[in-house]
């Protein structure tokens, strides 16, 4: 907003406002609710609110917090029917990863928590068979106060696969010359293919593919574009989206 602080804002096909809802702090990415005008919408890690807001007429319906020692990392995404809420989150004390469990049902109510299986847990999608999620473990610890990068030396990002119970059923990492290239979103096409965007944390001047596509059970395949268009990006690529 002009005078500094955030909102949500609610947007018709012809680009009108047509809600607008303040935010504590700076928001981040939302996940909309598969069969209701509903959502949430996550604070920029390191967080510690979500709103679920009322699509159609910008109504607040509810906040959610994480439990304490623990942050919001931006993002999250329904299962089973929009019946459960999962949420990309970390303990503030060691950045080890945690995927929040809401049951939405009965008004999101915080039901339990796993093992992301990785360090920074950013962006996570529902996979197609509907019974497994796939979660982009950045690799970065972070300092919860001031989101100071904590241990760009020894990160190891990696896509984990997880049954909805929180079995890890697939892992994939990068080669070790990248791990300083940190998986941050995804996208996930019909065909189970998944697109992960990086952001790379090692040296400046360095030009590392910064997208990649995997299937469960294979290697992952990495996406350069020419130089000085790899350049350009300046070794982060925002987001990913399949057409």
């Amino acid at each position: 907003e002009p005078d500094g602080g955030f909102a949500l804002f609610g947007l018709a096909a012809d680009g009108s406002e047509t809600f607008r809802v303040p935010l504590p702090a700076r928001g981040h990415a939302g996940a909309g609710h598969p069969r209701r005008a509903e959502a949430v919408a996550f604070a920029r890690r390191p967080g510690t609110f979500a709103v679920v807001i009322d699509c159609a007429t910008g109504r607040v319906m509810q906040t959610l917090a994480p439990p304490e020692g623990v942050q919001f990392n931006g993002h999250g995404v329904f299962a089973k029917g929009g019946a459960l809420l999962f949420t990309s989150e970390q303990r503030s004390d060691t950045s080890a990863g945690v995927i929040g469990l809401w049951d939405v049902d009965a008004g999101y109510v915080r039901i339990g928590a796993m093992d992301s299986h990785g360090i920074g847990p950013h962006d996570l999608r529902l996979m197609p068979d509907g019974k497994t999620l796939v979660i982009a473990n950045g690799g970065i610890a972070t300092d919860p106060t001031d989101r100071t990068k904590l241990n760009l030396d020894t990160m190891r990002p990696n896509l984990s696969y997880l049954s909805l119970d929180g079995a890890r059923v697939g892992q994939v990492e990068l080669a070790p010359d990248l791990w300083q290239n940190s998986i941050r979103h995804l996208a996930v096409r019909a065909d189970g293919l998944v697109g992960f965007a990086m952001q790379w944390e090692g040296a400046a001047g360095v030009a590392p593919p910064l997208l990649g596509l995997h299937r469960a059970g294979k290697a992952p395949v990495l996406a350069s574009a020419p130089p000085a268009e790899q350049l350009a990006m300046q070794g982060y690529a925002g987001s990913i989206a399949f057409g």
